[in-house]
């Protein structure tokens, strides 16, 4: 098949000047059934095994199962502590409305609320790779 046929190009990389010569090695352990997910995932997108792996890994815009985690993590603390503080102005809304007078503590409350949402968006921001 031509590279022209190919969906993508090249199946290999370019070849690079040998002062930019490529030195560096890495070795995957993989079991059988990730083996035959890896070929297959190559075939179909028509590259190397090594070549998917590398574009994978360097793809700015992809983002891996650690970062997704990583991030699902952060935002759910976030959203266990934005229930707290709306459990806590809902308690000091209503003793608002039965003695008639403005609790010092919502003050605080809405500042803490206040800080999480720069951290929702840091959380949304380091998926987009900023």
């Amino acid at each position: 098949m031509t590279n022209e046929g190919r969906l993508f190009g090249r199946k290999r990389r370019a070849n690079v000047p040998a002062e930019q010569r490529r030195e560096k090695t890495y070795k995957v352990r993989v079991s059988p059934a990730e083996d035959a997910a890896l070929r297959a995932r190559a075939e179909v997108m028509e590259v190397t095994v090594p070549r998917l792996m590398f574009e994978a890994a360097t793809d700015a815009e992809r983002r891996t199962n650690t970062e997704w985690r990583a991030v699902g993590s952060e935002l759910k603390q976030i959203q266990t502590l934005m229930g707290r503080i709306s459990s806590n102005m809902n308690q000091l809304a209503r003793f608002a409305n039965t003695e008639g007078q403005f609790p010092v503590e919502a003050e605080r409350l809405a500042a803490e609320y206040k800080l999480l949402v720069p951290r929702v968006y840091a959380a949304l921001d380091r998926l987009e790779g900023k």
